[in-house]
């Protein structure tokens, strides 16, 4: 099952008789908060000009809508729905509890000098500490003009091969996801990683990957005029708690 359809048929009961109450697409970020005060975020990524100024058709009808529908706006290719879709899961997902494990995500993966890793996404502020380590470190990266990275073609033989994966959890919004984990053939772990990501070790269990790391929201008044005003990660985690599970 690929890994969109995972997460609708899992939280499609969760979302029974909820409604969105409120939906915002930033630059930086999505948020979706329902009836019942659940939020969640996910990534909003760059979209490419379609030749018209609305970008979700559904705009000025959405609020209101079912929690379930805007959910299984995962299936759709329009990225921005995605984004949408997946908020309100982690929105769905935010009052289960978990056997949360505080710490540093990288930390977690105990990376020592004899390891290849490979990191799906230029995730800047832990490339230094990786590389402290003295593993053998490729970044795969769809923008070739960050530093030292290798095509996504390369990316899928560097997974097969690797010791520890570091996938973004954008690539559930992008569709590259089940791909990437269907590469992945002899790590030792491998982390979802990102706000984005879906805490809900549900959602993957029987593939590869280990850990999941992501974020839950604090305040969501804060993080809907923060992602309205075009914020990023760096502006929203103070309102955001970062936790880590285990698949």
């Amino acid at each position: 099952m690929k890994m969109h359809e995972r997460l609708i048929e899992i939280a499609t009961p969760w979302a029974e008789g909820r409604t969105v109450k409120d939906l915002r697409f930033g630059l930086g970020y999505s948020c979706a908060e329902l009836d019942d005060g659940r939020s969640g975020i996910a990534c909003t990524l760059l979209f490419e000009n379609s030749g018209s100024c609305t970008h979700v058709a559904a705009a000025g009808q959405i609020v209101g809508s079912p929690a379930a529908e805007i959910l299984g706006w995962l299936r759709n290719d329009n990225d921005l729905e995605r984004a949408a879709g997946l908020a309100v899961f982690n929105a769905l997902n935010a009052s289960h509890s978990r056997n949360f494990i505080e710490g540093e995500a990288i930390s977690l993966l105990k990376i020592d000098k004899n390891d290849h890793v490979v990191m799906v996404g230029f995730f800047g502020p832990v490339i230094p500490n990786i590389k402290a380590t003295g593993c053998r470190f490729e970044i795969v990266e769809l923008n070739p003009d960050k530093p030292g990275v290798i095509t996504p073609e390369q990316g899928f033989k560097a997974l097969a091969e690797c010791d520890v994966a570091i996938i973004t959890s954008t690539s559930i919004i992008n569709g590259t996801c089940d791909g990437l984990i269907e590469s992945l053939k002899r790590n030792r772990a491998a982390v979802m990683l990102g706000p984005s990501t879906p805490m809900c070790p549900e959602v993957f269990a029987g593939t590869r990957i280990t850990q999941l790391s992501g974020s839950y929201v604090l305040d969501k008044a804060r993080i809907q005029t923060i992602v309205s005003e075009g914020g990023g990660t760096r502006l929203l985690k103070k309102h955001l708690r970062f936790s880590n599970v285990m698949v």
